[in-house]
């Protein structure tokens, strides 16, 4: 282990964004206007026709700007009216001066989800603590730290140009160090499932360097695409979409391989006696179960965030594996089918570590309760 972190290191020395990056520098309104937030205490009107959808003004309650504490009238989009606005709801508003013409300048941008989302995040932190306990903190912190990385390195390195591959290979092994070692500790079982883990990155950065090629990927399937071709000309989306296949792998590896580590380490602690033979075998059993369910768990993990695209593809007239053909879908399924393969051979690879690592003597409370037995039956054959 200790290579792959002086290499991670080193790669992190080497690749680390310095300088002015492009993070921020693009401005989310025209000069002159600004973003506001209010509440909604009024709907007024819906306008429109059922051709060109039902737009409306509402009245909000701002809560931010030189006019807070007013209500204002502001402009809703029909596509937004649509969907449903309800008195209660949180809204942020362009204040656009030369709109006034129009009726408001206040202008829909987008709802204020910062409460709904803080109260969210506060209750998966204290289910993870009331679970978990330490172990969970301990978890959460080791997340914030892999976000971090990604935030820090990841993004202002692909910014500025750095081969997405090697930045996404380097943020990666970062990741992992943080991640794992934080969430369960520095011992050779987590460093089981680091190995493991390694591994079964090593196979997905193989199969993905050779199924967007072999498949001719370009990564040019959405709307973001291109706008990232006009933001950064030299960027390659092919690589770029190599990096997101690499990097999106990485929760589920360490799924399995802490658990294929963790499990073998209790059959051993269960019966100090298996061989390494026994041990792998036995905790294969376990792997085999935990390879059927995160198959799936990934497939479907895929599928709904590509509901959209899917729900579009399937308009087109033309049958189903030209459908899985398309530029489109085919990156999920090459997404999806790398990381699966990649996984299900970081399960054996971990047992196997897992096994030759495992402590050749018995734990303490097994040798403690061998003493005990072998003490009574000395007792009993003196009696």
């Amino acid at each position: 282990v200790v290579p792959l972190m002086v290499a991670t290191v080193v790669g992190l020395v080497l690749l680390w964004p310095r300088g002015e990056t492009p993070v921020r520098s693009v401005p989310v309104h025209a000069p002159g206007t600004s973003i506001e937030i209010g509440t909604v205490v009024d709907i007024l009107e819906e306008t429109g026709s059922a051709e060109f959808g039902m737009g409306g003004q509402v009245r909000v309650e701002l809560e931010t700007g030189q006019g807070a504490g007013h209500t204002v009238p502001a402009q809703v989009p029909p596509e937004v009216m649509a969907n449903g606005v309800d008195v209660g709801d949180r809204m942020r508003l362009m204040v656009i001066p030369e709109a006034l013409g129009t009726g408001s300048p206040y202008i829909f941008w987008d709802f204020e989800r910062t409460v709904p989302v803080g109260w969210l995040a506060l209750g998966y932190a204290l289910a993870v603590l009331l679970v978990a306990r330490w172990r969970g903190l301990a978890a959460m912190v080791g997340l914030g730290a892999s976000l971090a990385v990604m935030v820090v390195f990841v993004l202002p390195a692909l910014m500025l140009g750095h081969p997405p591959l090697l930045v996404a290979l380097v943020g990666s092994a970062a990741m992992l160090f943080l991640s794992l070692y934080l969430a369960h500790g520095v011992s050779i079982r987590t460093t089981t499932a680091l190995l493991g883990t390694f591994v079964g990155l090593a196979i997905t950065v193989v199969l993905a360097l050779w199924g967007t090629r072999a498949v001719n990927l370009t990564g040019t399937g959405s709307e973001q695409s291109l706008t990232l071709i006009n933001a950064f000309p030299n960027l390659s989306l092919a690589d770029l979409l190599l990096c997101g296949i690499v990097i999106a792998g990485l929760g589920a590896l360490n799924d399995v391989t802490i658990t294929q580590a963790s499990t073998v380490w209790e059959l051993h602690a269960a019966n100090p006696a298996l061989s390494r033979r026994r041990l792998f075998s036995q905790g294969m059993r376990v792997g085999r179960d935990h390879i059927a369910s995160t198959v799936y768990t990934l497939a479907f993990a895929y599928v709904g965030t590509a509901l959209p695209m899917l729900m579009l593809a399937a308009l087109m007239d033309r049958s189903g594996l030209e459908t899985l053909m398309s530029g489109e879908i085919a990156e999920e399924v090459v997404r999806s089918l790398v990381s699966s393969i990649g996984l299900v051979l970081a399960v054996p690879i971990t047992t196997g570590i897992a096994a030759l690592l495992a402590p050749n003597t018995p734990s303490t409370s097994s040798r403690t309760a061998q003493t005990g037995l072998a003490a009574s039956g000395s007792t009993v054959g003196g009696q």
